[in-house]
C-alpha cells in the first residue's frame, strides 16, 4: 500500500484524474487525499443552517468527486482550478438550499461516513472506517427500494439531481423526493448504529 502511494505521489493531478475516470480506484483515492485540505479550506468560511462543518466538508467532497468525473484536460484549465470551482459551487448550493429550508432532512441527518480524511488516520484506521461504512451502507440498502439504491449510488458518486434523473429516466423532482426519503431512512439506520 505504501509503495502504491509512493507511485501515485509522482503523478500529476491531471493524469490521476484521467486514470480515476477510467476506473482506477487508487488514482481516485490519491486525488481525494491530495485535495482533502482544499475541501476543508473551501468549507471553512461557510455556515450551513441546521448543519455543521462536517456537513459542509461532505458537500465539498461531493464537489471534488464531481470534478474528478467531469474534468477535461483539453479545456486548458488545471485540475486544481477546476476542482476548486466545483467544490465551491457544491458548497454554495448546499448553503443556499439550507437557507431556503428546502433540504431540512439533510440538516437533521448524519453523514454516510465519519471523518476519514484526518491526517492522523493510519492505514488500519482507514480500513476499519471503510469496513464500518460498508456495513452501514449494507444496512441502509436493506431499507431502500431498488430505485432508491440506484439513486443513492449515483448520488454518492457525485452526480447532480439532473444527471441522476437523466440516467434513471425520471423527473429531477422524483430524484429529489427519493433523496429525501433516503436521508430519512439513513437517519433511522444511524440511530440503530449509535445505540450499539
Amino acid at each position: 500500500m505504501e509503495f502504491a502511494k509512493m507511485q501515485t505521489d509522482k503523478i500529476s493531478d491531471e493524469i490521476l484524474c484521467e486514470r480515476a475516470r477510467g476506473g482506477d480506484r487508487q488514482a481516485e483515492e490519491a486525488l481525494v487525499m491530495r485535495y482533502q485540505m482544499l475541501t476543508r479550506a473551501c468549507a471553512r468560511p461557510y455556515f450551513l443552517a441546521g448543519g455543521d462543518s462536517e456537513d459542509l466538508i461532505q458537500e465539498a467532497m461531493f464537489g471534488l468527486l464531481k470534478a474528478i468525473r467531469e474534468y477535461d484536460i483539453h479545456r486548458g484549465t488545471s485540475f486544481h482550478t477546476f476542482a476548486e470551482a466545483c467544490i465551491k459551487n457544491r458548497i454554495r448550493s448546499a448553503v443556499t438550499a439550507a437557507a431556503r429550508g428546502k433540504h431540512a432532512p439533510l440538516n437533521n441527518s448524519v453523514p454516510l461516513e465519519s471523518d476519514m480524511m484526518g491526517n492522523d488516520n493510519s492505514p488500519e484506521e482507514l480500513m476499519i472506517h471503510r469496513e464500518e461504512s460498508e456495513e452501514r451502507l449494507s444496512k441502509i440498502n436493506q431499507q431502500l427500494s431498488p430505485l432508491e439504491q440506484r439513486i443513492l449510488s449515483l448520488f454518492l458518486q457525485g452526480f447532480s439531481y439532473r444527471d441522476i434523473a437523466e440516467q434513471i429516466k425520471r423527473p429531477a423532482k422524483s430524484v429529489d423526493n427519493a433523496i429525501q426519503r433516503i436521508r430519512h431512512k439513513m437517519a433511522k439506520v444511524y440511530g440503530v448504529f449509535s445505540e450499539s
